[in-house]
């Protein structure tokens, strides 16, 4: 299973377990985070695509650390004039380990599940209630 996601100005192909290089994020590193932007969802049965995005499902990662990319030198220079700079930059990076890829069919189950318990859970408070309203009556 792999999700295309789009993050900072960038589109990125994910899968589980997987680790990137996003654009600097303003999270802290060991915090989760998530991303609500999925463009492309694919099983190995079927794939779904959005209009922009894909409803009901989102990524989850875990931000493993901060930093900064190799130096890159830009060199300015005008011919015939005595004129040269040089600069240098380097981009900072934050690294996310993918951990999971949630969908909407898999909250669908869970909600069922959820909603199978507590019907009998309600039930059982229903019978205390009138047990109780009987033995005030006496």
């Amino acid at each position: 299973m792999y999700a295309i996601i789009e993050s900072c100005g960038r589109q990125y192909k994910v899968s589980e377990g997987d680790v990137v290089f996003f654009e600097k994020l303003d999270v802290e590193e060991g915090k989760k985070v998530t991303f609500d932007n999925v463009v492309l969802v694919s099983d190995d049965k079927k794939v779904e695509v959005g209009a922009p995005y894909v409803k009901g499902v989102k990524v989850e990662g875990k931000v493993l650390a901060h930093g900064k990319g190799k130096k890159v030198l830009v060199y300015k220079y005008k011919a015939k004039k005595n004129y040269r700079r040089t600069q240098g930059h380097r981009q900072p990076y934050t690294k996310v380990e993918i951990s999971k890829i949630k969908t909407a069919a898999e909250k669908a189950e869970k909600v069922e599940k959820a909603e199978v318990k507590e019907p009998a859970e309600k039930k059982t408070t229903a019978t205390k209630t009138t047990t109780a309203k009987a033995e005030t009556k006496k």
